[in-house]
């Protein structure tokens, strides 16, 4: 990929940001550092390949437990409506933590491989999470 020197695109900052968001993304290059620009839209349609996998069990008691699984997030709840519900919240404040604290959460090895995920939560409107992002399957106990 042809990379675009930072003077550059600081000489001409507008046309740079037109031809990322109506073109194509575009790499940068400042001293050793590349930064990579994309349009918001392309960047949800990459992000959102990937989806949640939830995963659901029935408990003796009739309650419904769900591991979110790449997140290692998990909730119980009554019903199933409920708990996918509650592990979309969990999962929005996630992602809002490891963005607001990112360089102590992406330094973590355990974490790290979180941003994907992380960041395709963060591109969602809240609403909208469990419907682009939640892929459920039933689970053993």
């Amino acid at each position: 990929m042809q990379t675009i020197n930072a003077t550059d695109v600081r000489k001409d900052w507008g046309r740079f940001i037109d031809s990322v968001v109506r073109d194509k993304p575009k790499l940068i290059k400042r001293s050793r550092d590349l930064i990579f620009a994309i349009n918001f839209d392309m960047l949800k349609e990459i992000l959102l390949e990937d989806k949640l996998r939830i995963t659901l069990m029935t408990e003796d008691d009739g309650s419904v437990t769900g591991v979110v699984e790449q997140l290692d997030i998990t909730g119980n709840a009554a019903d199933e409506d409920q708990l996918i519900k509650e592990l979309a919240d969990e999962v929005i404040a996630y992602a809002q933590d490891y963005y607001e604290e990112f360089s102590y959460w992406y330094s973590a090895p355990n974490r790290r491989e979180h941003l994907p995920y992380v960041l395709a939560v963060l591109a969602c409107e809240p609403d909208n999470v469990v419907k682009e992002l939640f892929e459920c399957q039933v689970g053993k106990k």
